[in-house]
């Protein structure tokens, strides 16, 4: 029997993703719809929207269904007006763009976003400029049982200046800060329960447990894990998609394939809880 009654859902690999279809989503959305998206978010970790043309007052609506909505501490405010908006953006100039390394977002944040709804409105034109989600809760379970009892119980540093240190050079915003917070690096799930291993590269500096080249060589050790490919999807972006994950139990990577080409969207962030 189909679990779902008011969207349609489609896998895209078995451990990770999902492609919704069947909803609208610049109109409010009932309490059914909230339950099974919900449900599909929890059972998929990251699903994808197609065709959705959304204002910013529609995006923010959508992820205020899901909770608060979490203001970055340190990004650039494009639109003074929407402090909840994150701008992702890169044009024939840029060099570098956001993400290019598989991260958590905000995970120096003690109480780190539950979740990240990007709408990309505008995309190269020879395609590229894809993202990457891995799930956390794969990679864990894949994990050499030595290996799950040695990290069980460790915490670990995660520091924002890792991943935004050049915006302390920046006077555009004078609320910036750069939080700094220390997590379980097995973190276990709020809503299911599971366990996720929770410590990425862009943010992750240190396991307070040990020493500074133990702590430096279990978590390259880690990282490698985490970029395994079984545990991954890669979604490929058109005009007026949104992909929603679950920062809880996921990392992504945005690839910068397409230098020279413009792409741009907008992400609202869910706020979250502390990690236990």
């Amino acid at each position: 029997m189909n679990a779902y009654q008011t969207i349609e859902v489609t896998k895209l690999t078995p451990v990770i993703g999902a492609e919704i279809s069947g909803v609208d989503l610049s109109r409010e959305i009932s309490d059914r719809q909230f339950e099974e998206i919900h449900g599909a978010l929890m059972a998929h970790l990251v699903i994808f929207f197609r065709d959705q043309e959304l204002t910013i007052e529609q995006h923010k609506a959508f992820g205020r269904r899901f909770g608060e909505l979490h203001v970055h501490p340190n990004a650039p405010q494009d639109l003074p007006d929407h402090p909840e908006i994150l701008v992702v953006a890169a044009d024939k100039n840029s060099k570098h763009v956001a993400g290019e390394v598989w991260h958590t977002d905000v995970s120096s944040d003690a109480e780190p976003p539950m979740g990240s709804i990007l709408h990309m409105s505008v995309v190269p034109p020879d395609g590229g400029g894809d993202t990457m989600f891995a799930s956390m809760y794969e990679a864990y379970e894949r994990l050499a049982e030595p290996v799950r009892r040695m990290i069980e119980g460790m915490t670990a540093f995660h520091d924002s200046a890792k991943a935004h240190g050049y915006r302390l050079k920046q006077n555009d915003r004078a609320n910036m800060t750069l939080p700094s917070s220390e997590h379980p690096v097995v973190r276990t799930h709020p809503v299911t329960g599971r366990k996720a291993l929770y410590v990425n590269r862009g943010f992750t500096t240190r396991i307070r447990q040990l020493p500074g080249p133990d702590s430096d060589a279990v978590l390259e050790m880690l990282y490698r894990h985490i970029e395994t490919p079984e545990f991954q999807c890669r979604f490929r972006w058109r005009p007026n998609s949104i992909a929603f994950w679950d920062n809880r139990a996921t990392q992504h990577r945005a690839l910068f394939d397409y230098q020279g080409e413009r792409r741009y969207g907008q992400r609202v962030t869910v706020s979250g809880d502390r990690p236990f």
